[in-house]
């Protein structure tokens, strides 16, 4: 956990759990996958099938051989944009106003609503 994590400092990510990603930098650029957790004391989210990575597990009940388990690690909000269904391209999310006071979530590229 890195010092501005135990530090206490919240983000705020507009990504929600659901939202098909894809990764803009890194190993895993140009890769989708759907956000299945986020981490907003980390500022990170979790991503079905993106940086997983192998662990050795010593022998316990669950794996009384010992085993190397496959384990997917959370990745920076700022590396993932939200995939825009029209142009099949990643967004970055803005937020709309609209006369009855609700915010809803739109892309930034196009202005459409996200549903």
């Amino acid at each position: 956990m890195s010092k501005l994590a135990m530090a206490g400092k919240t983000y705020k990510i507009r990504l929600k759990k659901g939202d098909l990603v894809m990764v803009r930098a890194g190993k895993y650029k140009g890769k989708t996958g759907k956000i299945t957790a986020t981490h907003p004391k980390e500022n990170k989210v979790t991503v079905e099938g993106i940086n997983i990575i192998k662990k050795h597990v010593k022998p316990n009940q669950t794996h009384p051989q010992g085993a190397i388990v496959e384990i997917t690690k959370p990745i920076w909000v700022s590396k993932v944009g939200i995939v825009e269904p029209t142009k099949k391209r990643p967004s970055r999310i803005k937020y709309s106003i609209d006369k009855d006071k609700n915010k809803t979530r739109v892309f930034a590229t196009t202005g459409k609503e996200i549903k």
